[in-house]
């Protein structure tokens, strides 16, 4: 779209005003508008244009708005995680119609207004009027500039998604790099996994076995009218989300929100009671309480950040499960391993988390292609630090939420070629279990050593 003069004046000199940003002035708006979701959302996404982290702007926000009511909450969620899962192509878009940068509060209300007229197309006439109702509050002298964006765009949708289908960003909606690498490791799957990493997220439950059956729990959904699948591993995938405080007997600690694909690794340690376990990187302490209520074992949590080492207590209280949680770098062994070995460790480490990006959307666009060797260098650290830590005939199993192969297949194949003693286990008859994202969980890649005696 091309500026009239007098809008590219007021681009040159329009600076973002920051004292009336979106959350100091969006309360002038109708709380349960779309121009009050559209506004908030944006705020959201200049966030992250601008580097930030979105579940820490989101819940910050949260935190100025206690007043907010949940449809409130939900959709403006719903716009900041679908906008960013969208971005290549409404990034793309914009380039299209645009000549001229414009301020980042607007562009970011325009990613926004883009996700919405594609997910909701019958309400294009709505979404025009109430986007620019938000632009009035977010920088009133662009409000135009706001209107014929997306007016344009609705008058040449057909000729500007064609013009889309030839850039990979905008197409499969992930960065290029990362379109590239899924291809070449993964050539039958490439495409599902991409499709899967656009969709939102499933909601899957886990059972708190020491508090009753997965049998007994799934019949209480059902007569609840909750449809939900029972998978292989004994996750409980819902049809459709619900707020925690509607499943049953969830503040008793009756079940737990965890991803189906990160169930698989209290089962794959192959726990036995007594043991003991440890897990190296715990926060936010999901697969610990999981091993707990799997077998009675001593385990021993370690997590670097205090605050999420909080997080990790307070789940365990809800569950009534008891273990030792400390606050240390799994790396520095000397200051947290009395030199009893462990029988199993679970090495759930840090990574690009490629394969949860459905969940934290930042993540694809923040993330850059040299990242992934500095995440592979830190994983090779927490391996070699742990090692000396397992029993003779003990187990570990490697984890990550990655499906790049550089932190996964690589990083193990490496780790065996340094350590002689180490032998690779099977599991459920593969070498190793690279799952990718898909409708019933996220993606997670698991790898079983053995200390040779």
């Amino acid at each position: 779209m091309s500026l009239s003069a007098s809008e590219s004046n007021v681009l040159k000199n329009q600076k973002p005003n920051r004292s009336s940003r979106p959350e100091r002035r969006v309360e002038a708006l109708l709380a349960d508008s779309l121009a009050f979701s559209l506004t908030c959302a944006a705020t959201l996404v200049e966030s992250v244009l601008a580097g930030g982290n979105l579940t820490d702007a989101f819940e910050a926000t949260l935190a100025r708005h206690p007043e907010w009511s949940d449809a409130t909450r939900g959709a403006v969620r719903d716009l900041a995680w679908g906008t960013l899962r969208d971005y290549g192509r409404g990034d793309a878009v914009l380039r299209q119609l645009l000549h001229k940068p414009l301020p980042e509060a607007i562009h970011a209300l325009l990613l926004v207004a883009l996700h919405r007229l594609e997910s909701r197309p019958e309400q294009a006439h709505t979404v025009v009027n109430q986007a620019v109702d938000a632009a009035e509050f977010v920088m009133a002298p662009l409000k135009g500039v706001v209107n014929g964006v997306l007016r344009n765009r609705l008058r040449n949708q057909a000729a500007l998604d064609a013009e889309l289908r030839a850039d990979q960003a905008a197409y499969y909606r992930h960065p290029a790099w990362w379109v590239e690498r899924l291809r070449a490791s993964f050539p039958d799957a490439w495409e599902a996994a991409l499709a899967a990493g656009n969709a939102r997220p499933p909601m899957a439950l886990r059972v708190n076995r020491l508090r009753g059956s997965v049998e007994a729990y799934a019949a209480e959904l059902a007569a609840a009218g909750q449809g939900f699948r029972r998978l292989a591993n004994d996750a409980l995938v819902l049809d459709k989300p619900l707020a925690v405080a509607a499943l049953p007997g969830f503040a008793a600690g009756r079940a737990s929100v965890q991803d189906a694909g990160a169930q698989w690794a209290a089962r794959w340690l192959d726990l036995a009671p007594g043991q003991r376990v440890l897990d190296a990187c715990a926060a936010p302490g999901g697969k610990s309480a999981h091993i707990l209520e799997t077998a009675p074992v001593a385990l021993v949590a370690l997590e670097l950040d205090a605050v999420r080492s909080r997080r990790i207590a307070d789940n365990f209280a809800r569950l009534g499960l008891a273990a030792e949680v400390r606050t240390v770098d799994c790396r520095d062994v000397a200051t947290w391993w009395d030199g009893k070995p462990f029988d199993r460790i679970l090495a759930d480490v840090p990574c690009s988390a490629s394969g949860v990006a459905r969940r934290h959307p930042d993540i694809k666009w923040l993330r850059r292609p040299d990242d992934i060797a500095r995440f592979a260098a830190q994983q090779a650290g927490i391996l070699d630090a742990l090692w000396p830590t397992l029993a003779p005939g003990g187990k570990l199993l490697y984890v990550t939420c990655s499906v790049f192969d550089e932190e996964n297949a690589q990083q193990i194949e490496r780790f065996c070629q340094r350590h002689a003693d180490a032998q690779r286990l099977p599991l459920d008859g593969l070498p190793a279990r690279q799952l990718l994202p898909a409708a019933d969980h996220d993606g997670f890649y698991y790898a079983l050593l053995a200390k040779r005696s």
